[in-house]
């Protein structure tokens, strides 16, 4: 690659499933300005997580890492020191790089990280940290951010259902404050020849769900339209014990979101909310195309958008996060958009989270780390001829990622390949089969059915084959002997 090398505006979303965008199929949510990338970028239909929790699958597709081998296997846990970001190699290489929002590769408990979360070499230059919108850390910039605007705001009670609150209002919203911080980098970075990159890490549309109330109170014109959860009575019954734990309660805990004594409208109502939420991020990034486009800088940018994981959203009859694999826990949006470079592509092909790393680096034309254990997507986005292929099966992990789940904690694994998925409940040696051609909502387990036993036995010797494969390829061998 000859003159100056692209910008990078990587922006990561929590827990934001795959079908929350219009261009991901969505017919109810406002989401113009992604649609738009993705009309006029690279859109991933299937991208899936390494992990269902935010820690781990943030290590992995930092690192280029699985989450067992870059050892950032449950949230709480540090990153060790001599682990590798891709924002360490690209500001290395002389890339400016800034953040705001979370980063969560270390244990964020406030009991613990009373200041803020504890940070290796991650190459930031311009750090504005902010893991949720509460007033539990010293350096909270956003709450900062709201003391200095003087603002002040009670969270307005949200009839509908309890489980549902209006939050701060657009201006002073957590999601603004992060892009706020991106447009002034931008601004500044402008007026430089250094090439930068910016990671957006905004906490939406993760719980509590409390999005403004003007962009919740859109949904109420067509609230009995709203879909219920993919539930049906009875299917936990040959489900894992984790299921039917969260079932009667996320977590773990039987005070929230207990499925069976949740209304219809509180179903609903969540649902709103959290659409809402993913509603109120795209208008803010259509400022950042614009502020981009102001200053000559949108051609030269490389725009990442992506989520850590997904959200069950009642699904299953579970909400939250867990240790599950359906489709909505690991299913997530990807779309990669560089004007006049990359081609106006749909690509349905299988890739994971942790194969992006290595595809920067290929971007632009640099060399890989020795541990990456990612496969880039280059071929994928620049080859005409090639979209629907790139991975044979997908892998995710859960190792005691949460600390909800005792005696025992859960342990458990996922492979994926086009037609099925196997989950294997490594604590209990049950687990979950399921065909997605002839079951695409996993609502049938499969698992110990006589019919599938061959397809159960592939599965399984697949899932070993990954457990095998993804271990940590360093240290190198330096000789014979």
């Amino acid at each position: 690659m000859t003159g100056k090398k692209p910008n990078i505006l990587w922006i990561t979303t929590d827990q934001q499933r795959f079908d929350t965008l219009g261009c991901y199929g969505n017919q109810f949510v406002n989401t113009p300005n992604l649609d738009k990338l993705a009309e006029n970028g690279v859109q991933f239909t299937n991208a899936f997580s390494q992990s269902p929790v935010c820690t781990p699958s943030r290590g992995c597709f930092l690192t280029g890492r699985y989450p067992r081998t870059c050892r950032v296997r449950q949230n709480g846990a540090d990153i060790p020191e001599n682990e590798v970001l891709i924002t360490k190699i690209l500001s290395d290489m002389g890339y400016i790089c800034g953040l705001s929002g979370k980063l969560h590769l270390s244990c964020c408990d406030p009991e613990v990280s009373r200041g803020t979360e504890r940070r290796i070499e991650d190459g930031y230059e311009e750090f504005h940290w902010s893991h949720d919108n509460s007033n539990l850390w010293v350096t909270n910039e956003y709450f900062q951010w709201l003391k200095e605007k003087n603002a002040l705001y009670v969270k307005k009670r949200f009839k509908k259902s309890r489980f549902v609150q209006y939050g701060w209002p657009e201006e002073y919203h957590q999601t603004t404050w992060c892009i706020e911080k991106a447009i002034n980098f931008i601004k500044q970075s402008a007026m430089f020849e250094d090439p930068w990159l910016f990671s957006i890490n905004i906490f939406d549309p993760h719980h509590a769900f409390d999005p403004p109330e003007k962009y919740l109170n859109r949904y109420m014109k067509f609230f009995d339209e709203i879909p219920l959860p993919n539930y049906h009575e009875g299917e936990l019954e040959n489900k894992t014990e984790w299921q039917k734990i969260d079932h009667e309660g996320a977590y773990g805990q039987t005070e929230r979101f207990k499925y069976r004594n949740m209304r219809e409208r509180d179903h609903k109502a969540i649902k709103a909310a959290y659409w809402a939420m993913c509603d109120l991020i795209d208008a803010q990034i259509g400022k950042l195309l614009k502020i981009l486009k102001d200053t000559n800088q949108l051609e030269n940018t490389i725009i990442i958008f992506m989520s850590d994981h997904g959200e069950m959203l009642g699904d299953h009859g579970i909400y939250l996060k867990g240790p599950y694999f359906y489709e909505p826990a690991i299913h997530v949006p990807l779309i990669i958009y560089w004007k006049n470079h990359l081609p106006q592509k749909r690509i349905e092909a299988l890739v994971e989270l942790i194969d992006l790393p290595q595809t920067i680096l290929d971007i632009l034309d640099c060399s890989y780390y020795d541990g990456m254990q990612g496969e880039s997507l280059w071929d994928l986005i620049s080859n005409e001829d090639k979209n629907d292929h790139h991975r044979e099966d997908i892998y995710s992990e859960y190792y005691n990622a949460m600390p909800w789940h005792k005696d025992p904690t859960a342990q458990a694994t996922m492979v994926r390949t086009e037609r099925y998925k196997l989950v294997l409940d490594h604590t209990r040696s049950y687990g979950e089969l399921y065909d997605l051609e002839l079951d695409p909502n996993e609502t049938n387990n499969l698992w110990n059915e006589q019919g599938y036993s061959e397809i159960k036995t592939d599965m399984l010797i697949r899932l070993s084959n990954r457990m095998a494969f993804t271990v940590d390829p360093l240290p190198l061998r330096r000789g014979r002997f």
